[in-house]
């Protein structure tokens, strides 16, 4: 398990703060800076809309990682425009942890809620595309797993028909994610007691 994950949120929202209101990046945090594949994700409002979400496969160490991640999902996703100050007020953030990387035996080999998945396929054109969706992307929209798939292809640019055989020619990876989310008020709340903040936050569990 990674430790001070919600301190992990409070970070991206104190990056994405001060970049929006041209401030000096934060202090260096305190939570584990080892490397990691990651995930941001922004989403707003009480219905939790996606607002951005990018990350990578790649291992990042963290503080690095999540400063860089929490500016580009905010602004530079290009599914939407970027996240404006006004905004900020309704937005909640997720960190999502990647690990336990497995090549899968097949396009339903994997676990809904459980295993996020990244899927390598050839386009209609012949050229190769990947797609991920993060574990509780399915089962937040209560997909199946045919669905799921079926969903991923589409946001990877596959716009031919999908046929029984376009699944099975797909190469499966699936893994697991340590996620934690914190809303804008659960950020200011924490704020507002930063001379506890060390004391308190780093010892939060999600």
């Amino acid at each position: 398990m990674i430790g001070s994950m919600p301190e992990m949120c409070f970070y991206c929202f104190e990056v994405l703060y001060r970049e929006l209101h041209n401030l000096e990046e934060p202090r260096t945090p305190c939570f584990t800076n080892d490397s990691y594949p990651l995930f941001v994700t922004w989403k707003i409002g009480k219905d939790k809309r996606l607002r951005g979400c990018i990350g990578t496969f790649s291992a990042m160490r963290l503080h690095s990682g999540l400063r860089e991640y929490a500016i580009t999902s905010a602004l530079r996703d290009s599914r939407f425009s970027p996240i404006t100050r006004d905004e900020i007020q309704r937005l909640t953030v997720s960190v999502s942890i990647l690990q336990g990387f497995e090549e899968a035996r097949g396009y339903l080999d994997w676990t809904l809620g459980i295993h996020g998945i990244r899927i390598e396929f050839y386009n209609e054109r012949g050229s190769k595309r990947t797609a991920t969706y993060l574990p509780q992307v399915a089962t937040e929209q209560g997909w199946d797993q045919t669905q799921t798939i079926d969903s991923l292809l589409r946001k990877g640019g596959y716009r031919a028909q999908i046929t029984p055989e376009t699944r099975r020619s797909i190469k499966l990876t699936r893994y697991t994610s340590q996620e934690c989310q914190m809303s804008y008020n659960e950020y200011r709340d924490l704020l507002e007691k930063q001379s506890h903040y060390h004391g308190q936050l780093c010892n939060m569990q999600c």
